[in-house]
């Protein structure tokens, strides 16, 4: 089998694995987060662990993609640098800044993660910087302009919607309050359609099925825990806004 056949083959696997996901989620809410329970055996520090599950998508990804034959094109480095800028934050600074004193997480979860963050740090690390190719011009066709522009919207507004759920609480506080400000006027989770956006820019920006398959993964995985968490939101809290919807303004 070459290198080829084995990406397609795990490319493939990835958009299996999205059907799969959304299937589960649907009907099985992970057990993190407001969602955390017992029963779904030992667990970690959720810092820890949030540092654990990430830690692939930086390593991985740097290691696949400068062992390719294009890493050192500009076009490739730019999408290196946007894909670290998401996941440096995520892997390094945002476990840290959570307030999330005492709280743990199931060691399955960020184990589920290690695998797909690594299979997806290949397919795409591997695409852009040794399978696909991408002429110096690439940075100012339509797609890659209009998937940036997407993309660095996606990523600030992330980190605005977290910022905000972060603000409700002080250090060392585990209550719960409802969310105001920004997309929260309209929706209960913002920060998931933000990195929806977020992945959906970096498919339009590197025009790949690398890129399209991740954004499938990312809407199959965050789009049934919005509605989740919309559901919690409404049971736990009784003046919970009855005009907000779990994801897209005024639709879902």
């Amino acid at each position: 089998m070459t290198e080829f056949e084995f990406y397609n083959l795990l490319l493939w696997l990835q958009f299996i694995l999205a059907i799969v996901t959304a299937i589960i989620l649907i009907f099985v809410v992970a057990p993190y987060g407001r969602h955390t329970r017992k029963g779904w055996g030992p667990t970690c520090p959720a810092a820890l662990s949030w540092v654990i599950m990430e830690l692939p998508a930086v390593l991985v990804f740097a290691f696949f993609f400068f062992t390719g034959k294009h890493s050192f094109e500009l076009v490739p480095l730019v999408f290196l640098g946007m894909w670290q800028l998401h996941y440096v934050h995520r892997t390094f600074v945002f476990p840290f800044r959570m307030r999330s004193a005492g709280q743990r997480i199931p060691i399955l979860i960020p184990l589920l993660a290690i695998g797909f963050n690594t299979l997806n740090s290949y397919i795409n690390a591997r695409w852009i910087g040794h399978l696909g190719e991408y002429a110096f011009e690439w940075v100012t066709s339509v797609p890659f302009l209009l998937g940036a522009t997407l993309f660095l919207i996606g990523w600030c507004g992330n980190l605005h919607a977290d910022a905000i759920l972060r603000n409700l609480r002080k250090p060392g506080e585990v209550v719960y309050q409802i969310p105001t400000g920004g997309l929260y006027r309209w929706i209960s989770s913002p920060n998931y359609l933000y990195e929806i956006l977020e992945w959906t820019g970096w498919a339009i920006a590197t025009w790949s099925t690398a890129g399209l398959a991740f954004a499938v993964y990312t809407i199959a995985n965050l789009a049934p825990r919005a509605a989740h968490h919309h559901i919690w939101y409404r049971s736990y809290f009784e003046n919970y806004p009855r005009e907000r919807k779990a994801l897209i303004p005024y639709l879902f």
